[in-house]
C-alpha cells in the first residue's frame, strides 16, 4: 500500500513540473491574445473570420484583427500595436524587415488584380493588358468622354501601391499627370469593398483584387474587364513583429499564427475557401507556388522556430 502511495505522489509531482513547464502538450488554461494588423482584402473577403475560430481553438487564443491599407496597418506594425502584420506590397514590406520591424516573413496566399468597370466599358478597354487599359482610361478622362471615370483607393494600400505601378509601367508619372488631373480620377481614400461600391455608384472603373470583387460582386453591376498580365500578381505574406525592438509581443503566439498559415491544413483551407459560394478560389495557396509567383521557397515552406 505504501508504495502504491509513493508511486502516486511521484506521479502528481511529475505531472505539477509538466504543467509548471508547459510541457503536457496541452494550450495553457488562460487564452492568450494575438493581435493582427492586416490589409483590408483579407478581411472584406471573410477569409480571416474563415480561419480565425480554427486557431482560436487549437491554441486556446483570442485573435484580434485589424483591418486597413497596408499603408495604415504598417503604421501599427512600426508602433509595435499588433503582434503580426499582414500585407500585400513587397517593397514596403522589404523596407519594414531591413528597418529592423518585421521578422519571419512568410508569404502564404495569392490571387491577381483585376480591373473593373461598367458593362458598357465607355473606355472600351475590355481584353486590353493593364498598362494599356490605364492609357486609355486617361486619354478618354482627359478628353471628357462621358462616363469615364477612375476610381483609386488613394489610401496608400497595397493595391494603391500596385495602382502606381501600373501607371508606372504605362509611361505615367503618378503625382504629375495622374493625381489631381481632372473630374475623370476620384480618389475613394477607404477600403476595397467600400472602393468597389463608390466605383459602382459612379458607374466606373477600378484596380480591385479579385477576392475582394468576388465577395461583393452580387451587389455591385460592374464586371471584370481585364484580368491578365503579369503587373496583376497580388502576393500576401504574414510576419512577426520584432520582439527585439518590442519585447511585449506575443512572440509564442505570432509565430504560431504564421506557422498556422503556411501548415498543409490551412493551405488546403486558402485554396478552397469561396469555391462553393462563387465557384472560384478567393485565393490561391502558396504552398507549391513559389516559383511561379517569384518568392524564396524558404519563405513559403519553411516553418519558423
Amino acid at each position: 500500500m505504501m508504495k502504491k502511495r509513493t508511486i502516486f505522489a511521484v506521479a502528481a509531482v511529475m505531472v505539477a513540473i509538466l504543467l509548471i513547464c508547459g510541457c503536457t502538450g496541452q494550450p495553457p488554461a488562460e487564452k492568450q491574445q494575438l493581435r493582427i494588423a492586416t490589409t483590408t482584402s483579407l478581411y472584406d473577403t471573410g477569409l480571416l473570420d474563415h480561419l480565425k475560430p480554427m486557431f482560436e481553438k487549437e491554441y486556446n487564443a483570442e485573435v484580434l484583427i485589424i483591418s486597413a491599407g497596408t499603408g495604415k496597418a504598417i503604421e501599427y506594425g512600426q508602433r509595435g500595436d499588433v503582434d503580426v502584420l499582414m500585407v500585400h506590397d513587397r517593397p514596403r514590406e522589404d523596407a519594414f524587415i531591413a528597418d529592423g520591424y518585421g521578422i519571419n516573413r512568410r508569404v502564404f496566399a495569392y490571387n491577381y488584380f483585376i480591373i473593373v468597370g461598367p458593362e458598357s466599358d465607355p473606355a472600351g478597354i475590355k481584353g486590353m493588358e493593364p498598362e494599356e487599359a490605364f492609357k486609355t482610361i486617361r486619354e478618354k478622362g482627359m478628353a471628357g468622354e462621358p462616363g469615364v471615370v477612375f476610381v483609386s483607393r488613394g489610401d496608400a494600400s497595397g493595391t494603391h501601391s500596385k495602382e502606381q505601378a501600373i501607371w508606372k509601367a504605362a509611361g505615367f508619372n503618378y503625382s504629375t499627370d495622374i493625381r489631381g488631373s481632372g473630374d475623370w480620377y476620384r480618389e475613394a481614400g477607404t477600403g476595397m469593398g467600400a472602393t468597389l461600391e463608390m466605383a459602382n455608384e459612379l458607374q466606373g472603373y477600378t484596380l480591385s483584387d479579385i477576392g475582394t470583387f468576388l465577395a461583393y460582386q452580387r451587389d455591385l453591376d460592374l464586371v471584370t474587364l481585364v484580368d491578365e498580365g503579369d503587373i496583376l500578381l497580388n502576393v500576401y505574406s504574414a510576419m512577426q513583429i520584432n520582439p527585439e525592438k518590442y519585447p511585449d509581443i506575443n512572440s509564442t503566439l505570432a509565430k504560431d499564427w504564421i506557422n498556422f498559415l503556411i501548415s498543409d491544413e490551412v493551405q488546403e483551407e486558402i485554396a478552397s475557401f469561396g469555391v462553393a459560394e462563387y465557384g472560384q478560389p478567393l485565393f490561391y495557396a502558396a504552398k507549391d507556388a513559389w516559383e511561379k509567383i517569384g518568392v524564396p521557397e524558404a519563405e513559403v515552406k519553411d516553418p519558423v522556430l
